[in-house]
């Protein structure tokens, strides 16, 4: 971070702002090979605050990025592309993906402290989850690549000839990848290690939200020997700033984008008119389907999971439950006690189980539903407001994990993402009311399945209206699968050759012999 100082402009910074651009705390935009001084001309400085969402105070400065700066980044990409990145053996960014993953791993404190000050989640989540799949996603990509192949087909001809044709994969070009908040980190590597191992360069837009990890990658990639201009962080808003630049700006071939099905749309009409290829992973409401012959104990450990991780602030994270009638009053009484028994606290703190929401404004997007839900008739299980934790994290973005009965599929709660640590409880009788109502959504992202008849499971699961379906489980991944949604969850897919693909253009090449 600089330690440059200087006279602060108006607009999205608070009146301290000086104080902390004094102290030096500030997060660079990286750009072409470098970071960049927030110094403006005549001394100005743009910018917005970063706060931490378990304590409410302010921790730094991110610089702004404004047109010109996004810009240089898309020139400075396409570039490096030209310069050489483009036709780099594969052997050779592969490696460089490896090396990428062992510096990540030799400065893992420093990604978990960044990704604790920008989330405010526990010490231990961003230990076990986020940062080591950030290694993952390194050494996976790297795998895969190295041994993707190409499809060829010899053809017969008349005469007695035949004809070769082979497709060769290019690099996609320059893409924009635009990553959220939620698990910036783990998403933001899901996407930009096989951009590089594909070839391509990248220009990242993290979230606003959560600037620090994307900065700190450019240190780990730059020490892992990746070319200047390869990689490149613009920090800002969406509207009338770096998103909304950087996702209209010619020099771009192609977004991936996770987030709201909201903003993807907005994205989709911005590179409609350049026919730019596109992949989604966006909002969801997703379903869990219990059945009476289930291991209850089993049902309740993986439901407690799948709707509280990271205060439910996970596009996979269940928001319907449907539980068949004679087991409905153990399972929520079981899911109840069990978000009791969740431990709300300092992130640091190697006891605390669930941290705070975003952000004050996500809270009260949150707390509106929990309105919601008390006029439609919903009976609360267990949360419903704003817990109490001392004077120390007062001013954080906390709730309590909330638990509903009463409320139908008609119901607003039912129907929306909520994106925090909320479920409602529903039951049904049959199967086939169990598949309706969990296929009764406009998203499609993801389901589970509990049930100990493996034939059901399987039956139940293929009859989701979703890209993924677990049975028994719940975020289990194989990284080379196909990763996406439905609907407004999204379209396309990552992961594997899912990502190869998206991530390359092909030519084929046809040869009669």
């Amino acid at each position: 971070m600089s330690g440059m100082a200087g006279r602060i402009t108006v607009g999205r910074m608070t009146a301290d702002t000086a104080d902390a651009a004094e102290a030096g705390r500030w997060i660079r935009n990286f750009v072409d090979g470098r970071y960049v001084d927030p110094e403006g001309p005549q001394g100005t400085v743009h910018g917005f605050d970063k706060v931490d969402p378990a304590t409410g105070r302010m921790f730094a400065r991110v610089h702004e990025a404004d047109r010109s700066l996004v810009d240089r980044a898309v020139r400075g990409a396409r570039r490096a592309l030209h310069d050489g990145w483009a036709s780099t053996p594969v052997a050779e960014r592969t490696a460089l993906l490896r090396r990428a993953a062992d510096r990540i791993e030799a400065r893992f404190d420093e990604f978990v402290a960044a990704e604790v000050a920008d989330t405010g989640k526990p010490v231990t989540q961003a230990r076990s989850l986020d940062v080591a799949r950030a290694v993952s996603n390194f050494r996976s990509f790297a795998d895969v690549a190295a041994a993707a192949g190409q499809e060829s087909f010899l053809t017969d001809l008349p005469g007695g000839r035949q004809a070769l044709n082979y497709a060769v994969r290019k690099p996609l070009g320059v893409v924009a990848v635009i990553v959220p908040w939620n698990l910036p980190l783990l998403l933001l590597t899901w996407k930009v290690a096989p951009a590089l191992a594909c070839g391509n360069a990248v220009v990242v837009k993290p979230s606003e939200e959560t600037p620090a990890t994307a900065a700190l990658l450019a240190d780990v990639l730059a020490e892992a020997g990746l070319p200047a201009g390869v990689y490149n962080v613009v920090h800002g808003f969406g509207a009338d700033s770096a998103g909304a630049y950087l996702t209209s700006h010619p020099g771009i071939d192609g977004v991936t984008f996770t987030g709201s099905s909201a903003t993807g749309s907005q994205v989709m009409k911005t590179v409609a008119p350049r026919v730019r290829p596109v992949s989604f992973e966006l909002g969801g409401k997703n379903a869990a389907i219990v059945f009476d012959d289930v291991d209850t104990d089993e049902a309740l450990t993986g439901l407690a999971r799948s709707v509280f991780t990271n205060t439910g602030q996970v596009c996979l994270c269940t928001e319907r439950v449907y539980v068949q009638r004679s087991v409905f009053a153990d399972i929520a009484d079981g899911l109840a006690e069990r978000a009791r028994a969740l431990r709300l606290g300092a992130p640091g703190d190697e006891r605390t189980t669930t941290g705070p929401l975003i952000s004050q404004a996500h809270r009260a997007k949150v707390l509106g539903y929990f309105d919601l839900a008390e006029q439609a008739g919903a009976k609360v299980l267990t949360g419903g407001g704003v817990p109490e934790l001392g004077p120390e994290l007062s001013g954080g973005s906390w709730i309590e994990p909330t638990l509903w009965t009463g409320l139908t599929n008609a119901d607003r709660p039912v129907r929306e993402e909520i994106f925090g640590p909320v479920a409602a409880l529903i039951p049904f009788d049959t199967e086939e009311e169990a598949i309706a109502l969990a296929n009764d959504t406009e998203y499609g992202l993801a389901a589970s399945v509990w049930t100990n008849d493996l034939r059901r499971g399987h039956r139940v699961a293929q009859a989701m209206d979703t890209g993924m379906a677990w049975v028994n489980t719940w975020f289990l991944r194989d990284l080379r699968s196909p990763f996406g949604g439905t609907g407004l969850s999204g379209i396309g897919r990552e992961g594997g050759a899912s990502s190869m693909h998206f991530y390359t253009e092909p030519t084929n090449v046809c040869v009669q012999l």
